[in-house]
């Protein structure tokens, strides 16, 4: 079959958005690993498919580039959003998205075209119980605890923001071979969905520097649930204070997050559409 695509990004984590309105997918899994080959197809970290909800505006269904299913993205729901929007698959400037991992409500900024420029996503609580996470370690919490990985031992705090993740604050990340350590991260025993692991510098109350190991795809440029566990991250190990914008660097840019005490979390970025175009796939 042919298929129509847009390639669009969030601060540099890219995806293949695909319209499930009118297209269908029998095997999504295999084409998100076909698709998200850079420099033999399109490229990507992933896949996904804008798709009817009965129970909101429209629904989110992601794959990442090595085919598993995710539950939730924070980049890529702010451009399922301008997606939704600019599709005129809703006319609403704040709306309700289907994920795995729950609904969320995002409010688009809109341009002199009427298109979307950036999005607010309200993501939800984060959680912290190690259980929920999921994690195999027992106790309320896992702040500022101790971890070995590889041999070495790290800080981590543990959040859950529909995905699991592990922040580490350190100094030195630009010197890291993530590609070489992040696998004994992601695939470490305590976590059997799995984890994402965020690397993190403190350059001030406001400003945290992160790298990011995705589970399924690698390092990325950005990861929306990342900054957003870090942000929660920062607040509960003092850096930080609850009800202030952080401003989170990654390679992709800048999301700027909110932590608040009642426990929700509020991500602001930027949606931005890269190319249409349509390629033919073994469907």
């Amino acid at each position: 079959m042919n298929l129509k695509f847009s390639k669009m990004h969030g601060t540099g984590n890219d995806y293949i958005y695909v319209n499930g309105f009118t297209q269908k997918l029998n095997n999504p899994s295999k084409t998100a690993i076909e698709l998200s080959k850079y420099h033999f197809s399109i490229g990507s970290d992933g896949l996904i498919i804008v798709a009817p909800s009965e129970t909101a505006d429209v629904r989110m269904i992601m794959y990442n580039s090595d085919g598993s299913e995710g539950k939730m993205c924070g980049n890529g729901i702010r451009c399922v959003a301008k997606y939704a929007y600019d599709h005129k698959l809703t006319d609403k400037k704040v709306m309700t998205i289907e994920t795995a991992s729950g609904i969320k409500t995002i409010e688009v900024t809109v341009d002199e075209n009427d298109k979307v420029s950036d999005a607010k996503v309200d993501m939800g609580k984060a959680i912290l119980k190690p259980q929920d996470i999921p994690m195999s370690v027992q106790g309320e919490n896992f702040i500022s605890q101790k971890i070995l990985v590889a041999g070495k031992e790290y800080t981590a705090t543990a959040v859950s923001m529909g995905n699991p993740h592990m922040v580490i604050f350190m100094k030195g990340i630009d010197e890291l071979d993530l590609e070489k350590i992040g696998p004994d991260f992601e695939n470490h025993e305590w976590f059997p969905e799995k984890v994402n692991t965020e690397f993190v510098e403190v350059i001030d109350e406001h400003n945290f520097k992160m790298r990011v190991f995705e589970r399924g795809t690698g390092e990325t440029m950005s990861c929306g649930t990342g900054t957003c566990a870090v942000t929660v991250a920062a607040v509960l190990n003092g850096y930080a204070k609850y009800g202030e914008e952080l401003n989170i660097h990654i390679r992709g840019g800048i999301l700027k997050d909110t932590y608040y005490e009642d426990g929700t979390v509020i991500m602001k970025g930027l949606a931005t559409h890269v190319f249409d175009g349509e390629i033919e796939i073994d469907n």
